[in-house]
């Protein structure tokens, strides 16, 4: 269902030219992941499952200069767009999602219906992690910033892979996963193309006298930052992480995790 690597790099790349922000500008809506407050202050609300991820910003040493500039990447884009337009997530809780599972009503649903149902996820996850350990090569697996990715709901940064080795990497390791039987016997399947990104904030209130033409230009002159100082993640752990909403992912420590 994935890209081959020379698909994937154009696709991408021609989500961060200024036409194609000022179409998706066209396409967004209010994010139903977060709520105002009775202050007016925009909150997660429930948003329960599961996801595959590389450890989150505040927990990821390695690579604790690359989230240190996304964090100042936000807070420009928060002078740029305002409290009112979009609610951010703490830097603490970025990461780079290697495969989604299941959220929401769908996952509320399974674990209602399935017996043990998380600890059967949690068994899978496992399983696929052991079949991916027997194939994985020696390599470092880095991604580096491409531009601002706009999304119907939120933006964030797209990912491109350092190298073709770096892309086919992830690849078997979502093959790995998708492929499991015993997963995709608990009703967890693949739903997106892989597009590589970190999300840094959702849309919130979006004024019927936005200037779509003016943010597609801002966003396109703001990814001249990553030209001169370019922005590597180093991919080399991953995690099965639960979330109850969009602020933060966490883990148990006997939970299935890989080091590539």
């Amino acid at each position: 269902m994935d890209d081959n690597y020379q698909t994937y790099v154009n696709r991408v790349a021609r989500m961060t030219l200024p036409d194609a922000y000022l179409t998706q500008l066209e396409h967004i809506h209010e994010s139903p992941k977060f709520a105002p407050d009775a202050m007016g202050r925009r909150r997660a609300v429930p948003f329960p499952g599961y996801s595959i991820v590389t450890p989150p910003g505040g927990e990821d040493v390695d690579n604790a200069d690359f989230y240190q500039n996304l964090a100042d990447c936000q807070q420009k884009l928060g002078q740029i767009l305002g409290p009112k337009f979009w609610a951010t997530i703490p830097p603490d809780s970025f990461h780079f999602t290697l495969a989604d599972l299941i959220w929401d009503g769908a996952y509320l649903d399974a674990s209602q219906k399935i017996p043990e149902f998380d600890r059967k996820l949690q068994d899978a996850i496992a399983e696929s992690f052991t079949t991916f350990e027997g194939e994985k090569n020696d390599q470092s697996i880095r991604w580096q910033v491409l531009g601002l990715m706009v999304m119907p709901r939120a933006v964030g940064v797209c990912l491109v892979p350092r190298d073709e080795g770096a892309y086919e990497a992830i690849l078997k390791f979502r093959r790995a996963i998708y492929q499991n039987s015993n997963l995709i016997a608990l009703g967890i399947d693949q739903q997106y193309h892989l597009t590589a990104h970190i999300t840094l904030g959702y849309f919130a209130e979006i004024s019927p006298d936005l200037d779509r033409d003016k943010l597609a230009h801002q966003f396109s002159e703001f990814n001249h930052r990553w030209l001169d100082n370019p922005q590597e993640i180093w991919v080399r752990r991953a995690e099965l992480r639960q979330f109850q909403d969009m602020t933060a992912y966490k883990r148990e420590p006997s939970w299935p995790a890989i080091a590539f």
